[in-house]
């Protein structure tokens, strides 16, 4: 038993040690990541991230919200569709906010929509509630590539055509803080699929 334990816990080292100090992370993300395809469409829908404390949006929600933006700024579609969690908890609610923020810099207010949703699954049948009737079947879904692959599936079911946006780029994680932060997301977003998929929703 005490070799077993030995031998489980070198094996954890060592995958610590290729998390932080190897390509592996890189390598991981681009593989179970979705791949840009920027493309015109008829409307760019962003997904939600949450809201900070003090009512602002974070770093991932803010670097969302500003893609989306200069999505819509380059005239990739016409509609700009901000989805997110609803007031709660003192609060605002993180759509309204980024449609603030979006008319500030030049987006027409007729082009800015806005739905509330705690989950990706919500925001597709909200998107899918508000886009259908205006026609949409294309659109630019915005999210960092690993969430992309499971929200675009949730958004083909629900009737749309997708092209992915993603707001991380296809930058290299450059520190070993880095490697193991995207670690951690790649590994969460990998046990969140597999509970859609068990669940018969991806």
């Amino acid at each position: 038993m005490t070799t077993l334990c030995r031998g489980l816990g070198a094996v954890c080292v060592l995958l610590l040690l290729a998390c932080a100090f190897t390509p592996l992370p890189d390598l991981l993300a681009r593989w179970t990541g979705a791949a840009p395809r920027l493309a015109p469409a008829d409307a760019i829908v962003v997904l939600g991230a949450g809201v900070l404390p003090d009512g602002s949006l974070g770093s991932l929600s803010l670097r969302r919200t500003v893609l989306g933006i200069r999505l819509a700024r380059r005239g990739l579609a016409p509609l700009l569709l901000f989805t997110g969690p609803p007031p709660h908890d003192g609060k605002p609610a993180e759509p309204a906010v980024r449609a603030a923020l979006a008319r500030e810099l030049g987006v027409p207010a007729s082009a800015v929509l806005t739905a509330s949703a705690w989950t990706t699954g919500e925001e597709a049948m909200q998107a899918r509630a508000l886009l259908a009737e205006r026609g949409v079947r294309r659109v630019l879904l915005v999210s960092e590539s690993q969430h992309l692959t499971r929200a675009g599936r949730l958004f083909q079911r629900a009737g749309f055509e997708v092209f992915p946006a993603p707001a991380d780029g296809e930058g290299n994680a450059g520190s070993p803080e880095a490697r193991l932060d995207l670690m951690r997301g790649i590994l969460e977003e990998l046990v969140a699929r597999l509970v859609y998929r068990l669940a018969g929703k991806a």
